[in-house]
């Protein structure tokens, strides 16, 4: 379980990637890979094709994410969710919140 992140300042990118559970307990990391990026400054692409379960408070961290960028949905992407993480993120209504690939 590891939350990590890459900054792209040529194509104004973080990528943000969830590998293992992404529960509460990824919380501070998620938080902490994001929260000295000026909102607007970047895009944010949320790579969660190493996550193998997502549960209510990884829900709401994304919230957090969304309301950083000021909550423009197409300033965060989530990316590479299985068919199980994809089912909990439109069951969510995620997929009218976020651009998702």
């Amino acid at each position: 379980m590891s939350v990590t992140s890459r900054i792209d300042r040529e194509k104004g990118v973080v990528t943000i990637s969830i590998d293992g559970r992404f529960d509460f307990a990824q919380h501070k990391d998620f938080r902490n890979a994001y929260k000295d990026v000026a909102p607007g400054s970047m895009r944010f692409v949320v790579d969660l094709s190493r996550a193998s379960y997502l549960d209510s408070s990884a829900l709401g961290m994304l919230l957090l994410l969304r309301e950083h960028v000021g909550g423009d949905p197409m300033r965060v992407s989530i990316t590479g969710s299985s068919e199980d993480v994809r089912r909990v993120l439109k069951i969510a209504n995620f997929d009218k919140l976020f651009h998702l690939d």
